[in-house]
């Protein structure tokens, strides 16, 4: 497998990301997070580690654009909300069902061939 794409940088997706790094399974892995550095700086951290735990795994990360997602093999879909104090599982379900909704419409444009995998 050539890429990976990891919607979501929080602990959910850096930790995939994190993982396929370690274990030097691909050859890149793109991180997309609506806001605004995180992914970038996860992947930064990740890069960072590569001489110490020995992976040549090419990590980018960027701020809310899907066109980086192009061509990628697998797309793990990690973004969503975490049920807040008073929030019902309902209403936790239809916003995160939302979210999902989205992130598939930028996938389908960009990684149309991918398989897509959804934590939730």
């Amino acid at each position: 497998m050539s890429k990976v794409s990891i919607i979501g940088a929080g602990e959910v997706g850096a930790a995939c990301a994190s993982c396929l790094a370690d274990r030097d399974f691909v050859n890149e892995i793109v991180i997309v997070d609506v806001k605004p550095g995180l992914a970038e700086g996860k992947a930064l951290d990740m890069r960072q580690s590569a001489a110490l735990k020995r992976f040549d795994t090419n990590i980018k990360g960027y701020t809310g654009d899907y066109s980086f997602t192009a061509n990628s093999d697998v797309v793990v879909i990690t973004s969503g909300i975490t049920r807040k104090p008073g929030m019902e599982r309902s209403d936790l379900i239809a916003t995160n069902a939302g979210i999902v909704r989205e992130v598939s419409k930028q996938i389908a444009c960009y990684a149309p061939e991918s398989i897509i995998i959804v934590v939730s």
